[in-house]
């Protein structure tokens, strides 16, 4: 049993009976399947095909697009018959659909033939080509979130994993999809874990299952002791309670940590995967299958064989509901996911889709009407159930009010949304339905916002896009000028070196370009630092969170601008350089104490060797000293432009840009110094006799 536990919780009737009694079966290929290009969270994957190609069983019909996304593959053999928009399951719709793109195929009869990829063994491939793989299969996260599995592997890029959670709680009444999961193929499951682990760095794998799951404890308990894999593998016992299948409520009760607010698993050192997802993930690399099936739970009161499917993605719901024995004049409700945290669907003509674990199909007495709702008698009960310790009752006044800054101030985006508190809610109150209500307003009012400021970054994108074109075009238009100039007789280079222009002095031009460098070089270190600032930003969007895609587009613009900038502070600094180079080496051709060289810094002329050596070690330190401090300053003026962005402290940035300039001068004396200590230990000595 685990050692741990989270607050609150309730004790709904399971009702896991009505499917969990008959065995896994395959359904049969459907005979037209309609697949919608929105199956992830983040972007929407692309149409590669067109209407009338024909297609084969596992095909990429859709490629991802962006750094959060995922293709989508053909779930069955024959015609493209359309690309449109139609209705697909939603929850955040008000009747449980939306409209989204979708290809939809007609299959010709019975034949499935198969496109599959080369196999491969994880255990000897490299970690590239197995992220490659899964980006390529379509995995996603079956647990209902939908996160692209190949971009959640390359969390180790950012944090250190020590544990991969295999998250079989199943928690939910009526649900049984994992169970049957695992009571089927619980060999498979550990060994897509130990596959996952890998990737992502981590040590051991925890497998969390409820103690209402006697046949799958078994089971996996059985290829648990038949396994001689070095990464240890422990199975915990957690007694059932709703809901312990939240992935913070989990790890909380597993492990003893919590994920801090707004936080992820992996900001503590783990990960969470659902046993479909280490299923599909494992067929996808050992077998060369994409993604384009599911098991999914078919349950309620309204049907004759309630069970567990493996179903081809986009198959019509009516003919699942067909296969499992729907009984129409009983069917109340469709629920599409958990009567707890699912949504109802007033339509069965909608497809099935990657999130899909169980579909509901629920009598008037399973699910009576709601009663009235009634005014809140701050009986505290809904505090008690929550199990993110939230204050319910607080949010719901702020939620109803619209006082959504109080709101996110009690942390309204921890609310799991399991329902709790509104199922022990003696007055009735849809709590959810306020607390979904105030998040989508806050979400469109930041989606406003975001807009806005995307359309800035554009445009500083196009002017950052300019200035580099217009850089190029001045280094290439300034390369040609003194080849030409190179290129002229002698009698013409003598007669324009006698006549300069008071701008073309060799002291003037020193100075003015002097300057110019010193700026140059505080651009770059400050391009450079909004580089790594948006690259990590951009990282940080992809592990996911509340709504990873909605600022992936903003990202990658700012990233795109940063490093435009860069580019074009760079071609200046290259040009600049590449002019005073010359100009940099004439001294050296002289005495110490010739023209271009203080008097101040060149070397005695009486001075002996061992003294030039060690005036050239101190100058060296010097100058290692210099590099330290342009460093240190560096980093504090990268820490302090992100400090401006967060917080609008330009006095701090004004303070760390004065200190860079200052160590940038530094370090530039010192190397001249060091420059001319060297040049003057390798001039010959005069030895002749005055």
């Amino acid at each position: 049993m685990a050692d741990f536990d989270f607050p609150g919780g309730i004790m709904p009737p399971e009702r896991k009976t009505l499917s969990s009694q008959a065995p896994l079966v395959k359904a049969p290929l459907p005979a037209r399947v309609m697949l919608p290009l929105t199956q992830h969270v983040g972007q929407p994957a692309e149409p590669v095909v067109s209407v009338g190609q024909t297609v084969r069983t596992g095909e990429i019909i859709a490629c991802a697009q962006g750094m959060i996304s995922a293709p989508v593959h053909a779930s069955i053999t024959g015609t493209v018959t359309a690309i449109e928009e139609r209705a697909v399951p939603h929850p955040s719709a008000a009747v449980g659909e939306a409209k989204a793109l979708c290809i939809v195929i007609e299959g010709n009869g019975q034949d499935d033939d198969w496109q599959r990829m080369p196999p491969l063994d994880w255990r000897s491939a490299s970690d590239e080509a197995l992220l490659e793989r899964l980006q390529s299969s379509g995995v996603v996260g079956l647990g209902g979130a939908g996160f692209p599995a190949a971009v959640k592997a390359q969390v180790r890029q950012r944090h250190a994993i020590d544990t991969l959670i295999v998250n079989a709680a199943e928690c939910e009444p009526y649900i049984t999809a994992d169970d049957l999961t695992l009571r089927t193929y619980p060999g498979d499951v550990i060994e897509g874990a130990r596959m996952l682990a890998r990737l992502c760095g981590a040590e051991r794998i925890l497998i969390g299952i409820e103690d209402n799951k006697p046949e799958a404890i078994a089971a996996l308990r059985q290829a648990l002791s038949t396994s001689n894999d070095t990464t240890p593998v422990e199975l915990k016992v957690v007694a059932t309670r709703y809901p312990s299948g939240g992935e913070r409520q989990l790890i909380q009760k597993l492990t003893g940590r919590e994920v801090p607010s707004r936080g992820l698993p992996a900001d503590v050192g783990l990960l969470c995967h659902n046993p479909g997802t280490l299923l599909a993930s494992l067929r996808a690399v050992r077998d060369g299958e994409p993604m384009i099936s599911r098991i999914v739970t078919l349950t309620g009161e309204a049907l004759t064989r309630p069970g567990n499917l493996e179903a081809r993605l986009g198959t019509p719901l009516h003919a699942l509901l067909s296969l499992a024995g729907l009984r129409p004049a009983r069917l109340s409700q469709l629920i599409l996911g958990g009567p707890m945290m699912g949504f109802t669907l007033d339509s069965d003509a909608l497809p099935l889709v990657k999130t899909a674990n169980c579909l509901i199909a629920g009598t008037a007495d399973e699910f009576p009407p709601a009663p009235p709702e009634q005014a809140c008698i701050r009986c505290g009960a809904c505090e008690t159930a929550c199990p993110a310790s939230l204050l319910p009752q607080q949010l719901y006044w702020f939620s109803k009010s619209r006082e959504h800054d109080k709101a996110e101030l009690f942390n309204l985006f921890d609310c799991i949304e399991c329902g709790a508190c509104a199922y022990v809610c003696p007055s009735h109150i849809p709590l959810v339905q306020y607390y979904r209500a105030a998040k989508g307003e806050i979400r469109l009012h930041e989606r406003e916002a975001r807009k806005a400021e995307h359309a800035r970054h554009r445009f500083e994108f196009r002017q950052a896009r300019m200035a580099r074109e217009e850089a190029e075009k001045d280094a290439r238009r300034k390369a040609r000028l003194q080849q030409a100039r190179a290129s002229r007789p002698a009698p013409e280079q003598r007669k324009a070196a006698a006549s300069p222009t008071p701008s073309d002095t060799p002291q003037s031009d020193s100075q003015d370009s002097a300057a110019e460098l010193k700026k140059l070089k505080i651009a770059q270190a400050a391009a450079k630092a909004a580089v790594r600032k948006a690259e990590r930003a951009l990282a940080r969007a992809s592990e996911g969170g509340q709504d990873p895609s909605a600022d992936i587009d903003d990202l990658e613009t700012q990233l795109a601008t940063a490093r435009e900038n860069l580019k074009a502070t760079e071609t200046r600094l290259t040009a600049l350089q590449s002019r005073t180079a010359p100009a940099a080496t004439k001294p050296a051709s002289t005495t110490a104490t010739g023209p271009g060289v203080p008097a101040s810094q060149s070397m005695p002329t009486g001075t002996t060797t061992e003294d030039t050596a060690k005036q050239v070690r101190q100058r060296k330190i010097a100058v290692a000293s210099a590099q330290a401090a342009y460093r240190k300053a560096e980093k504090a003026l990268e820490n302090a432009m992100e400090s401006a962005a967060a917080q609008n402290d330009d006095a701090t940035l004004a303070a760390a840009r004065q200190k860079f300039e200052r160590a940038q001068g530094n370090l530039d004396r010192a190397r001249k110094a060091l420059e001319e200590a060297e040049t003057t230990a390798h001039e010959p000595k005069d030895t002749s006799t005055p």
